[in-house]
């Protein structure tokens, strides 16, 4: 089946679209550092959306997947003026809402609204940094959580393997 074009509006997002993949480090002061592998999927279909899922695990010193590690999906909405929103589902109980802006291949999000189930770990508030850097994706990840002020929390280098 022919894919349809991206909607218009996504053109300034549609740097995103495709599939990603790569290794990152984390850490927060309520747990140890860590190595992780990523994989993002970015997609559209026909509307004024991007679709999105992103998976990570943890890595051992060699490199090879020990475990599952978190998962999101969502949607990312372009606004006008280069504005985006972005609604993000995780299966631990906690729903997000970002808001931010797109500048060239640079996009920097901020939580607006934060939801948590009864059995949610305690977070409140997140700050994400994208960007293109010659061909691949970079961002970095802060959040409050568990009592905490917003302190960088993960980052990572991803590198497009398809769509």
């Amino acid at each position: 089946m022919h894919e349809p074009e991206p909607h218009p509006d996504l053109e300034h997002l549609a740097f995103l679209l495709g599939r990603w993949e790569g290794a990152g480090v984390g850490g927060y002061p309520t747990i140890e550092s860590f190595n992780f592998g990523q994989e993002i999927v970015f997609g559209h279909n026909g509307k004024p959306f991007l679709s999105y899922l992103s998976r990570t695990w943890l890595l051992n010193e060699a490199g090879d997947r020990v475990r599952p590690l978190a998962t999101e999906s969502g949607f990312w909405r372009p606004r006008p003026d280069r504005q985006v929103e972005v609604c993000l589902a995780h299966p631990t109980g906690i729903v997000e809402i970002y808001l931010g802006e797109v500048v060239f291949h640079k996009i920097e999000l901020r939580t607006d609204v934060v939801a948590r189930s009864a059995s949610a770990k305690e977070y409140s508030a997140g700050h994400r940094l994208y960007g293109l850097v010659k061909g691949d994706l970079m961002y970095a990840y802060d959040m409050a959580a568990a009592g905490k002020p917003l302190q960088s929390h993960i980052s990572a280098h991803l590198k497009r393997v398809g769509d």
